[in-house]
């Protein structure tokens, strides 16, 4: 997606600190996940208006689409285009000229999840939700992301009630680099249905057979994993033993752009490094389906389960 990020500051006469692709492909040597967020927010700087957000997300539904995405559940941060003074009718407005469509342009069906940025205050969080009431009807849920050390998901307790009683589905980032106690903390405090990544229940064997017993979905995201130093390498990833547990895992893409591997690229990551099986690659995919927010277009999930057991390895 490097050429995007140069064709959008080009239209909107933005100058970027990379002589060309190859520099900005450097930066993206991530030492944790500060310094991937701090690239991060510099590149946001190309997007300015609602065309923009509208070619960032039918570039990337087309890569998903290529990869064999059936269904994506898009997070976005409104509160770093907020305090660049990019409102966030633009953001929204922008998304759904490309996820509107998507089903008929790229045959995946979509759905968005409003982020709070977890390093940012519960005040700034409660305000952006209000922000987003009259966006509610294109917004599924709310999720917590950023930078995750040194901020609890307590702190965002009266957020993410607020959002339960516009019936907004909840989920957090939790166990990436924080520690196990964050996952509970998202589960009881916050109400949450799903735990974005999760690696770290693996050290309280109580909690996973908290999570196994509750059939709490994990969206473990393994190439990231990787590129954040969150395991050593993806050999040591703790994917197998996850699913040896019993936990409800899903394999994901967390910033394809930045982490060099969208949906495809991580089934396909796991299943040589890994050596996972048929049935368990089968299985990754079937939670991925039977954890998405897709209540309302059951017949979409079971025709997507459906496409699953039928799939050929060959």
């Amino acid at each position: 997606m490097g050429w995007l990020a140069f064709a959008l500051a080009a239209r909107n006469g933005v100058t970027l600190p990379y002589a060309d692709t190859d520099a900005l492909r450097e930066a993206y040597r991530f030492t944790d996940l500060q310094s991937f967020l701090d690239l991060y927010y510099a590149l946001m700087d190309v997007l300015r208006t609602e065309q923009d957000f509208a070619d960032l997300a039918d570039a990337y539904l087309a890569r998903a689409a290529a990869q064999g995405v059936r269904h994506a559940e898009i997070f976005f941060d409104p509160q770093a285009h907020l305090k660049r003074g990019v409102e966030l009718g633009t953001v929204v407005e922008g998304l759904w000229r490309a996820l509107g469509r998507s089903e008929q342009n790229h045959g995946v069906s979509t759905q968005l999840i409003l982020c709070f940025l977890r390093d940012e205050s519960a005040d700034s969080a409660l305000r952006t939700l209000r922000a987003a009431e009259p966006w509610l009807d294109r917004i599924t849920g709310v999720g917590l992301d950023s930078a995750e050390v040194g901020h609890p998901p307590a702190k965002f307790r009266e957020v993410f009630r607020a959002a339960a009683d516009l019936g907004l589905r909840r989920v957090a980032h939790a166990g990436e680099e924080g520690p196990p106690q964050y996952i509970t903390e998202a589960l009881d405090v916050l109400g949450v249905e799903r735990i974005d990544h999760g690696l770290r229940c693996m050290e309280d064997p109580a909690l996973v057979d908290r999570l196994v017993r509750e059939r709490i979905p994990l969206t473990v995201c393994p190439l990231s994993n990787v590129r954040l130093h969150t395991v050593a390498s993806l050999a040591e990833h703790p994917l197998p033993a996850m699913l040896d547990a019993g936990l409800v895992c899903t394999v994901n893409s967390d910033d394809p752009a930045y982490f060099g591997g969208y949906a495809g690229d991580n089934f396909d990551a796991v299943r040589d490094t890994l050596g996972l099986t048929e049935e368990q690659l089968r299985t990754l995919a079937r939670n991925s389906f039977r954890a998405a927010f897709l209540e309302h277009d059951e017949e979409r999930r079971q025709r997507c389960l459906a496409e699953v057991e039928a799939y050929s390895f060959g």
